[in-house]
């Protein structure tokens, strides 16, 4: 993005935002011909019903708009929309869209039928400026637009269109822009949800998608290195081809599933575009309207949890622990671990939750030959997911799949071969590496082992990366390795009080077939 390599190196996210604030200066803007409000502010996004020119000021160093040009509404037609759950996903979602220019007077229109939209909401607009210098984007402006939807009924499919002055979706030309959505059920009833990590812009990132809307999940789970915007993913603001116009191209992309499923993220290495804030992640709130109820918004925006049916679901920010790439490296001082902890013991406690799932970018355990596993993850937060019993761990960042035994204490509790069944109470966590949704393949330094093609190993060359840098292990629990694109389908099923309830993982590749199938099963509450 413009941070000579040598010093980036040495650089954290702070440091790297700073620097570049500081060579972006307002005098470099005027003479490089961006003299926009934004650009001269070098900030974020506004918040606020619509996004107005302004002077900047101590609080538009930060938030800071530019001010689009007078065009037609009827002219200009959203895209990329993609959905979020609230805090409460039985009554809270959030519609989140794009416009090519600013509009005026953004929208959204809901009903439970396609000809009543009657209810109006009104939208935000989050203007994102990117000067030209920072990485290829050229001068570059976008617009997101949010709108969260409250006091929803739990278990309703709602009809929804975006709009703006000029551009109504209840006008019988535009319905077919019309989307849909279905809030939690308020009590136990089977569902369905997808995860995958590491998607990108392209043809298999495509492929995906199009094989995810056939699995009819209740939502989306993404476990980081979301659009590869940045595609050095170090942390480091290093011109390596940084271009904030990838995002038009991957919401446009997602927009399929992403209108009628709610896609929930947790935040990688590649998230941290270090231009629009000193934690990386300024560009991600203007994009992104996550739950708010994790442990610091400010720092950690894509920290957060929310509960669906019988299951709790726990989104953590793994570059906060990271050793292998520790530009962020401790940045919640502490206190992400210690919401972790609380969460897990207040979601063991309550009694309408039966499963917790886990999922972040950075491996715990993982035979990549190329990032292998996290030593941050394993000291942090391992102990946490074996003393309380968590049920599921899903992660990212190694473009492959994989899957472990069960495993507690980093050795092998019980082989879990596929098709075979998890007691997390008494016995301990299974880990998916669930990192090929598009980009460019991996390796493993064993054999592929899959569903059909079974190459049992007990023994597995891998390392570990370590504060002291990179450790090499022996390991044997790598039970399940598939070298292509995939992606993670996970059937839960409640149960009466005392029953068995389930959770059935499987790993679904690129071509439809089913590479992976484990059960995870516990006494219902």
């Amino acid at each position: 993005m413009g941070v000579p390599a040598e010093l980036a190196e040495r650089m954290s996210m702070a440091e790297q935002h700073e620097y570049l604030r500081a060579r972006f200066s307002r005098r470099t803007m005027v003479r490089g011909g961006a003299v926009t409000l934004g650009a001269i502010a070098g900030g974020v996004f506004v918040p606020g019903a619509v996004a107005q020119a302004a002077v900047p000021s101590q609080a538009s160093a930060t938030y800071a708009a530019t001010s689009g040009e007078s065009v037609d509404g009827a002219l200009v037609s959203p895209f990329g929309r993609h959905l979020a759950f609230g805090n409460d996903p039985s009554t809270e979602v959030t519609v989140s869209w794009q416009v090519p220019i600013n509009v005026k007077k953004p929208f959204v229109r809901i009903g439970a039928h396609p000809w009543d939209l009657s209810r109006k909401i009104e939208a935000e607009v989050r203007t994102l400026y990117t000067p030209a210098g920072v990485g290829a984007s050229g001068d570059h402006t976008q617009y997101y637009l949010h709108a969260k939807l409250t006091h929803l009924r739990p278990g309703k499919t709602y009809y929804y269109g975006v709009g703006h002055a000029g551009f109504d979706p209840a006008e019988a030309h535009l319905l077919g822009t019309l989307g849909t959505f279905t809030t939690a059920p308020d009590h136990k009833k089977p569902f369905t949800f997808t995860a995958f990590g590491d998607e990108g812009v392209g043809y298999h990132g495509l492929a995906n998608n199009s094989l995810l809307l056939g699995q009819n999940p209740a939502f989306h789970l993404h476990a980081g290195d979301i659009c590869y915007a940045d595609p050095a993913g170090a942390g480091q603001t290093a011109d390596a081809g940084f271009d904030s116009r990838t995002w038009d191209q991957f919401l446009a992309q997602t927009e399929s599933v992403a209108k009628s499923v709610p896609w929930m993220p947790a935040y990688g290495n590649h998230d941290m575009e270090a231009w629009y804030s000193p934690n990386g992640y300024g560009g991600e709130d203007a994009r992104w309207n996550l739950p708010d109820n994790g442990p610091d918004k400010k720092n950690l925006p894509g920290v957060y949890s929310f509960v669906y049916g019988n299951t709790a679901i726990i989104s953590l920010d793994a570059n906060d622990v990271s050793f292998e790439i520790p530009a962020n490296l401790g940045i919640s001082g502490g206190t992400q671990t210690k919401w972790l902890e609380a969460q897990l013991k207040k979601y063991r406690a309550a009694h309408d939750i039966d499963f917790v799932v886990v999922f972040f970018h950075h491996c715990a355990y993982c035979t990549s030959t190329a990032h292998s596993s996290e030593g941050g993850v394993r000291g942090e937060w391992v102990p946490l997911f074996e003393k309380y019993t968590v049920d599921l761990v899903i992660n990212g960042h190694n473009h492959q799949y994989e899957r472990t035994d069960v495993i507690k204490k980093n050795a092998v509790v019980k082989k879990l071969p596929i098709g075979g069944t998890a007691y997390p109470e008494t016995e301990g966590v299974v880990y998916v590496t669930a990192g090929a949704a598009g980009r460019s393949l991996y390796a493993f330094s064993a054999p592929d082992s899959y569903e059909g093609h079974v190459a049992d190993l007990d023994s597995v060359a891998a390392f570990v990366n370590t504060k002291d840098g990179k450790v090499n292990e022996t390991v044997a629990w790598s039970r399940v390795r598939y070298l292509n694109y995939s992606f993670l389908r996970v059937d839960v099923q409640p149960a009466s009080k005392g029953r068995t309830t389930t959770l059935t993982v499987r790993g679904i590749a690129e071509t439809g077939a089913e590479i992976d199938r484990f059960t995870v099963a516990r006494k219902a509450k």
